[in-house]
This record gives structure tokens, sequence and C-alpha cells, in this order.
């Protein structure tokens, strides 16, 4: 974690709001600073998910701020502070650590966000976008690929086997994807003309889905679709800010 430089609290969640923008998103959670710490930070952790063994790292590297994808304060669930959630949160207020948190603004980001990154990772540059938000990408193949040759792609991109249903059996020249919980934008991503579709989970539906409508679907981890926009946007921080960044994965297989 390098850098030498600091940035005021209040300066981030002002840069952060301006760059991702969370007031154009109807999202489940709240984005932006959801607990306060200290006023100055010098060292920023990022992750995906907000967990306990992510909060216990963040402070072991000395960190003043931790920014995830996953936060807390979800629509539905308990605003009680106990048992496992009150002890996450516990251990930022002892620390002083404050902890930001954007969700489906750091989906959409065109450059920084989860599927602008995921795209980059696969090789796949954004030639259209579709769904709410446009949060679903696609890509135009140059030269098409079979469904074998698609799935090692994305087996060496995310260092992870992905798990394949569907398919008519055609050339793939069109991929969409969106990183996550979007098993369900499989319909968009047939009405945008894609072949093959990429996202992070699969429900039950997903399978009948996918073989009905003719799309591959390729489920290929929500935490590890969504790695590398956290990443992106913690590196340009650093840049922006010269303060210390670094990236702590938490594995996750589901």
């Amino acid at each position: 974690m390098t850098g030498t430089g600091s940035v005021g609290r209040d300066a981030l969640l002002a840069w952060l709001d301006r760059t991702l923008e969370p007031a154009r998103f109807a999202d489940y959670c709240p984005n932006g600073l959801q607990v306060e710490g200290r006023a100055e930070i010098r060292r920023l952790v990022t992750g995906v998910t907000a967990s306990a063994t992510l909060i216990r790292e963040a402070v072991a590297a000395g960190a003043d701020a931790l920014l995830v994808h996953h936060g807390y304060f979800w629509k539905g669930e308990d605003a009680r502070l106990v048992g496992m959630k009150g002890a996450r949160i516990g251990a930022l207020m002892r620390a002083n650590l404050n902890l930001f948190a954007y969700h489906l603004p750091l989906d959409a980001h065109p450059v920084l966000g989860n599927n602008a990154q995921l795209g980059h990772r696969l090789g796949l540059r954004v030639d259209a976008r579709g769904g709410e938000h446009d949060l679903v990408c696609a890509h135009d193949l140059a030269t098409p690929l079979d469904a074998a040759s698609l799935r090692q792609r994305v087996a060496r991109g995310l260092n992870r086997m992905p798990l394949v249903v569907g398919g008519a059996g055609a050339p793939i020249s069109r991929i969409a994807w969106c990183t996550g919980g979007a098993q369900d934008a499989i319909g968009q991503a047939h009405a945008m003309g894609a072949q093959a579709y990429i996202s992070g989970e699969i429900s039950e539906r997903t399978t009948h889905l996918a073989r009905e409508l003719g799309v591959l679907y390729l489920a290929a981890g929500h935490h590890a679709t969504e790695r590398y926009g956290v990443q992106a946007l913690g590196e340009r921080i650093a840049h922006e800010f010269g303060i210390g960044h670094r990236f702590i994965d938490d594995p996750n297989p589901a």
C-alpha cells in the first residue's frame, strides 16, 4: 500500500458522488458513506463485500477507509445493529474506519464499473448497452466462437470454470454480459441479439430460459465477476489523491 498523500473524508465522498452519480439510481441500499470514521484518509482498502474478514484485514493493513460494492442497510433487512451486523459495524466504529459502498452506480460506470471492467478482463469491448440503467453490455465478435472456446476464455479470465447451460449450438457472434446476480436479464440479452450471456449467479429458472431462448448462459460467479470494478475505482482514487491503496480479496465460491 504505497502513497504519501491524503484526502479529507468529505472531499473523497464528493469526488465519488461526482464520479459515480448515485442520485441517478433507484437502488436497494444507500450509496456513499455508510459508516463515518476518521476525517483524513491516507490509506484505502477496497473489496467486494464488507464481510467481517475484510474489515479485520483492512484494520490490520492500517486503512483509514474501506470501499466496497456490497455494503449494508439493504431494503427489507432488519435495521437493528445486533448479531453479525452489529459485530461488523461495531468493528468499523472501534477502528474509526470509514465505510464507503456503491452498488448499482459501480456496476454501471462506463469505465470503472463492474461491467466495463469484466468486459476488459475478458477482452470484450462494449459495442451496445441495454436493460435497466443500460447495465447489460454486448460485444460483436470479429470471429465467431463456439461454446467450448467461450467457456475456456471466461475460465482463463476469471480463474474459475463457469457453469454453462442452454445454447442453440450455433456459432456465437454476439456476447452479452452483466455482473453479479443478473441472471434474469438473459431475456434482455436475447432481445439484444446475443447468442451467449455471462453473469454471476444461476437460478433454477435460468436453465429453462436459456434452453428455450436458445441462449448459452455462463454462470461465472457473483463474487468472481464483481472483483474488478472496485479495484479500478481504488486505483483511480490512489492516482487522483496520491493515497495508498490495496485491494483485499475475501474469496467466495458463489
